[in-house]
């Protein structure tokens, strides 16, 4: 290879790795305040009152802003915000309390000597507006962002939960013991289960859901699949039952065949 080839490949090279390295800068999000503890409920009932708390730190590195406030938002209903403020020695310098789904003006300052920041969050569950089996429903407990005077933000982290009824979660765990009994009766002709097993979910969507008749054909769904479990046990049972008594007579029969030969054979010595 020459020279002017060498220098090319040398040039190409360096070309690839630097857009390599562009991409990868572009392609790498920007860390905001690091979350360092989080205290939040994974589910919670409708009407139920709950609290989520988060202990933010790291406060002034990535972006390095000395001078920013916290914003929360929620979809809780009847909400109160508090947010308190802690040193590096783990000493409460101060704290805010808001009202309402969404808050600003939380300042987090380096002056004042705040290391830490808890956001805790209080507030009622709202309702579902509309029900789905295989998605569970989820609701915005939490979302947190970084904020500047001038409209510089930056997404801290955001926590969802998935809300529900007594009489949901009743139908829901229902339907769930029906889908493991017709997995448990493979083989069985479940047929018959899995319909009322369709019909049972199909009550259960939707802005109007039946819970009552959702519950009511997921227990028949399950008795259906045990019934055909054991049905298909059963016949499995009476199938070796079958093929025992068949080796069984074929047993004797060999012996009697053999038994006959022999007086045969007697005789004719």
């Amino acid at each position: 290879m020459t020279r002017t080839n060498l220098n090319r490949s040398s040039k190409l090279a360096a070309l690839v790795a630097s857009v390599f390295v562009l991409l990868s800068a572009v392609a790498t999000p920007v860390a905001a305040v690091s979350v360092a503890e989080e205290n939040v409920p994974s589910e919670a009932e409708v009407g139920e009152q709950v609290s989520a708390t988060v202990t933010l730190d790291e406060l002034y590195q990535n972006p390095q802003w000395n001078t920013w406030s916290v914003a929360g938002q929620t979809n809780l209903t009847d909400v109160t915000w508090t947010v308190t403020y802690y040193d590096q020695t783990g000493s409460k310098v101060g704290s805010d309390e808001f009202d309402g789904q969404n808050f600003t003006g939380a300042s987090v300052n380096s002056d004042d000597g705040i290391s830490e920041v808890d956001v805790k969050v209080t507030g009622t569950v709202p309702d579902v507006t509309e029900f789905d089996y295989e998605d569970e429903q989820q609701f915005l407990l939490m979302g947190l962002s970084q904020t500047r005077d001038g409209g510089a933000s930056n997404p801290i982290n955001t926590w969802n939960a998935h809300h529900y009824t007594a009489e949901s979660a009743e139908a829901r765990e229902a339907i769930a013991n029906a889908e493991n009994a017709i997995s448990e009766a493979g083989g069985a002709d479940t047929q018959q289960a899995e319909q009322s097993l369709t019909q049972a979910i199909r009550a259960f969507n939707g802005e109007n859901p039946d819970f009552d008749l959702a519950t009511e054909l997921a227990t028949e769904a399950e008795n259906q699949a045990g019934s055909a479990q054991q049905s298909s046990q059963t016949m499995q049972m009476a199938m070796y039952a079958v093929g025992g008594l068949v080796a069984l007579l074929a047993i004797v029969g060999g012996v009697f065949w053999y038994r006959s030969n022999q007086t045969t054979y007697d005789k004719l010595g």
